[in-house]
């Protein structure tokens, strides 16, 4: 019985569905948010609550190693695009990139408000929606915040945290970065929860994922560096830096700017500078 449930969960989700959760789950998380450098994040040190942090990362070791792959990817690939992209495009250009990429989010964020009874930023997602889908050209101009209407970001890992899910260990996934067993398992739904899963070509819903990743990698370029070249231990810092970015999210009290979601690199951040590839260890901007 199981086996055939299993059967028919995977034979509903197959084709697009399944194209675009492989997509999600190799770069979706190349983008997160970050905060200047001189905030409470990157004051965040490593070494601090070193036996809490060991206790949840039983292994480490293979976290290290696809964390130094992550890096090896974002150094190769992802940091000379992103410095390309910005180089050549204006930041308005970029902006509205961005834009665009957080209004087609909105049903995402939109369930999981609804789902976490979160009836007002709920009704201010549905309304950023309505109007930079209109008013803002589809969302390339962010109209809905100069009405303020502020953008926030969630996602089912923030979900099953409101409904005391703990965060199991902790995991870096390839590409995706510093994660955990929650946060790595609401990727995945999210992934179903997004409308465009179902109807976007595998081609365009790479196209999606790339842009997004490249446009939140241009934002975090001397922030990265900076806490590679401030860290004595790269690893550790980006882990102590993810764990508390989310614990922030989970109970909101961080600007959606300035936080960091699992994903390949999220770090805080300095004037708005969001992405990049590095090792999930380390938290983006997006």
């Amino acid at each position: 019985m199981i086996s055939q449930l299993f059967g028919l969960f995977f034979s509903h989700v197959s084709g697009k569905a399944l194209r675009a959760l492989a997509i999600v789950l190799m770069v979706s998380g190349c983008a997160s948010t970050s905060q200047g450098p001189d905030d409470q994040w990157a004051q965040a040190d490593g070494s601090a609550g070193a036996s809490e942090v060991s206790d949840n990362d039983p292994i480490e070791l293979l976290n290290r190693f696809v964390f130094a792959f992550n890096d090896a990817v974002d150094v190769t690939l992802f940091q000379p695009a992103s410095a390309l992209y910005r180089f050549v495009l204006p930041e308005e250009v970029r902006d509205s990139v961005r834009n665009f990429m957080r209004n087609i989010s909105s049903p995402v964020i939109l369930a999981n408000d609804l789902l976490q009874g979160e009836w007002e930023r709920a009704e201010s997602t549905t309304t950023r929606f309505f109007v930079n889908t209109t008013i803002g050209l589809a969302g390339l101009f962010d109209v809905a915040d100069d009405m303020g209407y502020e953008y926030h970001d969630e996602d089912f890992g923030q979900t099953l945290a409101t409904y005391g899910t703990g965060e199991g260990f902790y995991l870096v996934l390839p590409f995706l970065g510093p994660s955990n067993v929650r946060d790595g398992a609401g990727l995945v739904v999210d992934s179903l929860l997004d409308p465009l899963t179902y109807i976007l070509s595998s081609e365009a819903a790479i196209g999606r994922r790339a842009l997004s990743s490249v446009d939140t990698r241009s934002r975090n370029i001397e922030l990265v560096e900076d806490i590679k070249r401030d860290s004595i231990d790269y690893y550790a810092r980006v882990r102590s830096l993810y764990r508390q970015r989310r614990e922030s999210e989970i109970t909101n009290g961080v600007e959606e700017d300035d936080f960091l979601r699992p994903g390949l690199t999220s770090l805080p951040r300095e004037n708005e500078q969001l992405g990049l590839l590095v090792p999930r260890s380390v938290p983006l901007s997006e």
